[in-house]
């Protein structure tokens, strides 16, 4: 398939989020549907509350009513979501599902979906530039583009070290 999966919204009635999360996932599993239906997420956040004189920390949900999912929409994909006990539909223009815009999810999830290009591939030597090691040379030995970091071994006073930094920081070297 040539289309990406994009994150969309599901309503839910409220207290259902978690219930319609797990029927989702497994419809999924059940009918093989992995291509289709990527990642199912009910938005959480950790909050220290304090009751009585004792402090304890919970999940509660950031977004009541709502569950995330990430898949790419066809008849088969739309069905299952919208006939899952608990989901009232998707979030968007009657009901039509409308998926979330990347800074929306990089709001959401703290990260950032836009495609990453790098210039250099695993084997290459780059160089480090901006932090304390600016100028070292390092042979890439992985790169991550969903955290944007680069694994590199570099020569530093007649050691091998490894070191992972931010593709950001590590510009292609020419031979």
């Amino acid at each position: 398939m040539s289309e990406a999966a994009k994150w969309y919204v599901i309503h839910t009635y409220s207290g259902y989020e978690n219930k319609v999360a797990q029927n989702i996932e497994k419809v999924v599993e059940n009918r093989k549907l992995h291509d289709l239906i990527q990642e199912v997420r009910v938005p959480t956040e950790k909050v220290t509350e304090i009751t009585d004189g004792k402090t304890k920390e919970i999940e509660r949900k950031t977004y009541p009513g709502y569950v995330l999912v990430k898949m790419i929409v066809t008849d088969d994909s739309w069905y299952v979501v919208r006939n899952t006990r608990g989901c009232t539909g998707f979030v968007g223009p009657a009901s039509e599902p409308t998926p979330l815009s990347e800074k929306e999810v990089k709001s959401l999830f703290g990260i950032d979906v836009s495609s990453v290009e790098v210039n250099f591939k695993v084997g290459d030597k780059v160089q480090i530039s901006g932090t304390a090691m600016d100028g070292f040379i390092g042979v890439v030995q992985n790169i991550d583009l969903e955290q944007r970091s680069v694994d590199l071994l570099v020569s530093m006073f007649g050691r091998e070290t490894p070191t992972t930094l931010p593709i950001g920081q590590v510009i292609a070297v020419e031979d």
